[in-house]
Order: structure tokens, then C-alpha cells, then sequence
């Protein structure tokens, strides 16, 4: 049984449709990831011990009396660190797995929102068990979050500092060397997720690297290069150093995300020709800004984690890629995306909104933008993208005229 990520976690706004017992549940499954209890000392005796069922490691003292009291499930709830061996989430895990999920930064964030709306909506209707009394087992609930609450926010004050990764990728024969400040996520704003450098992001960076003329990242003219939603900019970064000839425009929308994509640019780039020609400005999909002349290449990696965002992104790179010239050679810009495949959580199929949003339409105008062709990425070692991600899918997209 595969952990819970907190991104899987039951939306707060639906709390009316999950019982007491099932959000005790949820937040013990969050406790026990993040502080799981220390493993049993073993016990010295002669005799074999039946293995008990959940149900019967749960029952009260006196159900032996009285076989027809059932189990509430709240028990599971409120029962203490030392008396929870760990089974009901983690049995059969490769502990690779829960160390991975454990160490996400994004699911991390996403836990302690969770838990601070819960306790802002505890009072909200839920489902009762008929067998427990419904407000004792709320204020528990109560008690129960607001001590997870806190012991996330003692960890944030002893752990959350920016952290220096130094990235080295092979290039034609020469290596490119990029160095970025990965600043803590904010627990109040979730949308801050660029702070932090992704799989996708590392994992594009190396492609590009390895083959820049397979991404038309090649130095025959000055290439005007967009990157959307660039969080801390290494794809730009990347680039800007492939082609030392290139204008890169590195864009995000989020304004902490803004001022360290601009420091990682100053960092790697410090001559005053190069800081020129590599720029970090905001940019709305919705309403995109005027960002001077059509770019030939658009880049972005992971940032689709709603539906409406491909659509978005779909309408923001009509406006801004370069259109097919006049004559037959010149086909247009070229948009290259890579987004992770999620089999679970709130992300789960993701990918599969981009084919939507990019499908054939009746009622466009050619020529118009199509997934040109898709790469399969299978998931790489440990320590590069989340949990949650099974592999990867890079598109190519361009225009076409029929």
C-alpha cells in the first residue's frame, strides 16, 4: 500500500462528504510520514504471537465483554506514537519511497496548508459515527491538528534556509555549470512552488544541453528565447550559456519567485553584456504582456497543475511565438514543454489536459498551434523530481497550416 501524499489529500471544501473518523485518519497518516514512531523493541518470549487485526489492535480493553460494541475507527485517531506500529500506511513500502515523499518540499508545504484550513473549518459539517459522541471526537480532532500544526512550525524555524545546488551538464564535448539559490516554500502562499528547482527542469536542462540542435537551440543567427513559468531560471540559464548570442526572457508571474529568478541571473551572469541580453520579466498567461518581438523558441517545464493552465499557456504562446514565415522553409517558432507524469493526488493525468488544450479545433484559425510529437522520459535516479512522478512526457509544438 502506497503512502499518501499530501497533494491526495480530501479538498477541505468538500469536508461535508468525509466522515470524523475519516479526516482523524488523514491526519494521523500525515503525522506518522513525517514523525513515525520508533520501531518496537523486540519482545524475548518462547512463544509464537498471533499477528492481531487492525480491528482488534484497536478494540478497547473491555470489548471483550461486549462482542457487539464496533469499532468507531476513531480510535485510530487518537491512539498514541508508542501504540501505532506504522502498518496501515506503510506496510510493504520500499522505504526509498516514504524517505522520497517525506523529503518533497512541494508536498510538504501542501500538508501544513492543508492542516491550517482544516483547523479554520473545523467547525464545518462533517458525517458522525452514531457510536461516538460527535463533539468530543471534534475537539480531539482539534487537539489532534493543532499539535501537528505546531510541530511543523518548530521544524520550519530550525530547517527553512535557502540552499546553493551547483548543476553540471555535458555539452558537445565542454560541460555547462549553473549555480541556483532554492529558497524555502512559503507555508502562507502555495503558489510559490518556483522557488524550489524541479525534476522536469533538471531533467529538460540536461536534454537541452546534450543536444541543443534537436531543440533548434543552434548559433547560426541570434535566437530570441522565451521561458515560461522559469522558477529559479535554469533552463534559461542553460540556454544562455549554450548560445552566448541568444536574447533570453525569463518569465514568471510570482513576485517572491520574481526577485530570486533575478538573483540566480546575476549569479550565473555577471558581465554587464551578458546580464543584458538574459532578462527576468512577469508574465500572466491569462493576459500576457507585450514582450516585444515573437520569440523563435518557447520553453517550459512542470507548469500545468490545473486544466485551465494549459489553456492559458496555450493562448499565451499563440501571442508570443514566432509565426511561419512566407516562404515553405520557414515553419515558426517551436514551443517545448515537459511535464511529469502523476498517477495520483490532485496532479493525476495532468499531462493529458495538454492534448486537449492543443487539440484540433473547427473553429481556429490556421495556421495554428498542435503537438507536433511527444518524447516518453522514464523517471530518473534518486534525488531528482517528487514522489508522486512516474516519468516524464516532452512535447514539441508548432504551427501548422492544415
Amino acid at each position: 500500500m502506497a503512502p499518501r501524499n499530501p497533494t491526495s489529500l480530501p479538498p477541505l471544501r468538500r469536508l461535508s462528504e468525509y466522515s470524523l473518523a475519516n479526516i482523524s485518519g488523514c491526519v494521523r497518516d500525515i503525522r506518522h510520514l513525517y514523525w513515525p514512531p520508533p520501531p518496537p523493541l523486540p519482545l524475548k518470549l518462547s512463544v509464537p504471537i498471533p499477528k492481531l487485526t487492525r480491528a482488534a489492535r484497536l478494540r478497547p480493553p473491555h470489548a471483550h465483554m461486549d462482542d457487539k460494541i464496533p469499532d468507531s475507527g476513531y480510535a485510530s485517531a487518537v491512539v498514541s506514537d508508542d501504540e501505532w506500529d506504522g502498518e496501515e500506511v506503510f506496510e510493504d513500502l520500499d522505504s526509498n519511497s516514504v524517505d522520497a515523499l517525506r523529503a518533497d518540499p512541494f508536498e510538504r508545504a501542501f500538508a501544513i496548508k492543508w492542516i491550517t484550513g482544516l483547523i479554520a473549518r473545523i467547525d464545518d459539517p462533517m458525517p458522525d459515527d452514531s457510536v461516538v459522541d460527535p463533539d468530543e471526537a471534534r475537539e480531539l480532532l482539534l487537539e489532534d491538528v493543532t499539535s501537528l500544526l505546531a510541530r511543523f512550525s518548530h521544524r520550519e524555524e530550525e530547517e527553512d534556509y535557502a540552499l546553493t545546488r551547483s548543476f553540471t551538464f555535458p555539452s558537445h564535448g565542454t560541460t555547462v555549470h549553473i549555480e541556483l539559490n532554492d529558497a524555502p516554500l512559503s507555508n502562507s502562499d502555495h503558489t510559490s512552488v518556483g522557488l524550489q528547482s524541479w525534476g522536469s527542469a533538471i531533467i529538460f536542462a540536461e536534454r537541452l544541453c546534450a543536444n541543443p540542435a534537436s531543440f533548434g537551440l543552434t548559433a547560426t543567427h541570434p535566437l530570441r528565447v522565451l521561458e515560461l513559468g522559469a522558477g529559479t531560471g535554469l533552463l534559461s540559464i542553460a540556454v544562455a550559456k549554450l548560445l552566448p548570442r541568444a536574447t533570453v526572457v525569463a518569465t514568471d508571474y510570482h513576485p517572491a519567485i520574481l526577485a530570486n529568478l533575478a538573483a540566480n541571473l546575476r549569479t550565473n551572469f555577471c558581465l554587464p553584456t551578458d546580464q543584458a541580453r538574459i532578462t527576468a520579466r512577469e508574465l500572466d498567461w491569462a493576459h500576457p504582456a507585450p514582450l516585444g518581438a515573437p520569440f523563435d523558441i518557447v520553453l517550459a517545464a512542470d507548469v500545468v497543475y490545473h486544466p485551465e493552465h494549459a489553456r492559458w499557456i496555450r493562448g499565451c504562446v499563440a501571442r508570443v511565438l514566432r509565426r511561419p514565415g512566407s516562404g515553405p522553409a520557414d515553419e515558426g517558432g517551436v514551443f517545448h514543454l515537459i511535464v511529469p507524469l502523476r498517477l495520483s493526488g490532485r496532479n493525476e493525468g495532468m499531462d493529458r489536459t495538454i492534448d486537449e488544450a492543443f487539440a484540433c479545433d473547427a473553429h481556429q484559425k490556421f495556421p495554428r498551434l498542435a503537438v507536433l510529437e511527444t518524447t516518453s522520459v522514464e523517471r530518473q535516479g534518486a534525488g531528482v523530481g517528487r514522489a508522486d512522478e512516474t516519468g516524464y512526457r516532452v512535447f514539441r509544438i508548432g504551427w501548422v497550416s492544415s
